[in-house]
């Protein structure tokens, strides 16, 4: 019996969203106007929550500060944004999900609609080899371009690149007798429906009406 699980990670393994965070970060650090970007950035987030969010216009937001640094800049900042933001909110509970599902012999995958320069090391911090995040163009020296590239992975996006990337090592969703996917949004309302098991994990208001309708289960992670 094969299993597969996915762990969305914005407010499901981490109780925060990285990509909101991330901006206020360097808001900080002054790579933006701080009053208009914290605006921007509250703005879309409530879309976000709200199921509401233009995805296209949210990139093009949140990448723009990324665009054109040299890669030295960003991953001196991003270092940081481990070290004050992220490692002091990792939560046991969830290190030791994954661990449960990674001890069982699970193939495991972090699906998340936010990029892979933000989530990356998370994944990496979790002991997570495989991670899908929406990916990012680079010009001819390696920086960001302020777009990206291929499928985003949000909402019915999660399903196209999961899909890829078990494509690419040969497998398909029938390899697996059982799929589990982790979730709080409702945006990822079809990726929870495809799988097996889903699991709702501290859910927004919305997800949390569907899961009672459904039945989901409910897991909290916050100590």
């Amino acid at each position: 019996m094969r299993k597969l699980a996915l762990f969305d990670l914005d407010n499901t393994l981490i109780p925060f969203d990285s990509d909101h965070a991330f901006g206020q970060y360097v808001a900080e650090l002054g790579w933006v106007d701080a009053a208009q970007h914290r605006q921007q950035n509250e703005a879309f987030y409530r879309q976000y929550k709200a199921g509401t969010l233009d995805l296209a216009a949210y990139l093009r937001f949140a990448l723009q500060p990324i665009a054109g640094r040299e890669l030295t800049e960003l991953h001196t900042a991003h270092a940081g944004f481990m070290r004050d933001v992220v490692l002091p909110q990792m939560q046991p509970a969830a290190q030791q999900l994954v661990n449960r599902h990674q001890n069982a012999g699970d193939l495991c995958c972090i699906v998340t609609a936010t990029n892979t320069f933000v989530t990356r090391p998370i994944a990496d911090a979790f002991g997570v080899e495989h991670l899908i995040g929406v990916e990012l163009e680079r010009d001819a020296q390696g920086r960001y371009t302020g777009n990206w590239v291929g499928t985003p992975s949000f909402r019915e996006g999660k399903i196209i690149r999961t899909a890829q990337w078990l494509a690419a090592q040969g497998l398909d969703w029938s390899d697996f007798d059982q799929i589990w996917f982790y979730s709080d949004s409702i945006n990822d309302r079809p990726l929870l429906e495809h799988a097996t098991h889903p699991v709702v994990v501290h859910p927004d208001p919305l997800l949390a009406e569907v899961a009672r309708e459904k039945g989901w289960p409910t897991l909290q992670l916050l100590t």
